[in-house]
């Protein structure tokens, strides 16, 4: 075989190659699309009707089999600890999104507080799923803590240095705080807790 034809053969099969990979990468975009679009399902269905909720309820409200679900969660516990990841996930990224579309750093810290209050009603339920597996809870606990404080510090520090709230609330003690305000919330429908936060939130700024 010519040089030439060696070349030309090559360059079909990279091209083979190329044009597979660009096929892949759609199939892929959208596979992660739809997990995304199942955990925010059941993300839903947590809120509403607990973490014990049907997997028919969660495939109804995604759109999706049930087959489909046990398919990508073999079982409830990976479900809730994807949920609870994605939702993590989800507030990381939402901070310096916020930061930079908000009128004011201390509207962001508002807006991601509310975010962060749906995150902790939907994480209800997780520890007793996971009391059999102490460790698997301790590991995402701090993958919580060091994904989440860095953003809330982030907004706490622009929004003391533009004067809106006091300096030196450190983002645990703000977390810790609406943690404690966010506990009972689901057993109690008395109980408004994301009333109380935004009291919480308004105690930040500074004395006039």
């Amino acid at each position: 075989m010519s040089r030439l034809a060696t070349h030309e053969s090559e360059g079909a099969v990279n091209d083979g190659e190329r044009g597979a990979e660009r096929a892949a990468r759609p199939r892929r975009a959208d596979a992660r699309r739809n997990q995304e679009a199942l955990l925010d399902a059941a993300a839903e269905i947590f809120v509403t009707s607990g973490v014990e909720a049907p997997v028919r309820d969660i495939a109804a409200k995604a759109g999706v089999g049930t087959a489909t679900i046990y398919r990508h969660f073999p079982t409830r516990a990976d479900l809730i600890v994807a949920v609870y990841r994605h939702q993590v996930e989800a507030c990381a990224e939402a901070g310096p999104v916020l930061l930079e579309e908000s009128a004011t750093p201390y509207a962001a810290l508002g807006r991601w507080i509310d975010l962060f209050v749906d995150f902790l009603v939907t994480k209800h339920g997780l520890a007793a799923v996971l009391r059999s597996d102490t460790a698997g809870f301790e590991t995402l606990h701090a993958y919580f803590l060091e994904r989440l404080m860095p953003v809330c510090g982030r907004l706490l520090d622009a929004s003391a240095a533009a004067g809106e709230i006091r300096s030196g609330i450190s983002a645990y003690e703000l977390m810790r705080g609406i943690g404690n305000l966010c506990i009972g919330a689901e057993s109690d429908e008395r109980y408004d807790a994301r009333r109380l936060v935004g009291f919480l939130i308004a105690g930040l700024r500074p004395p006039r």
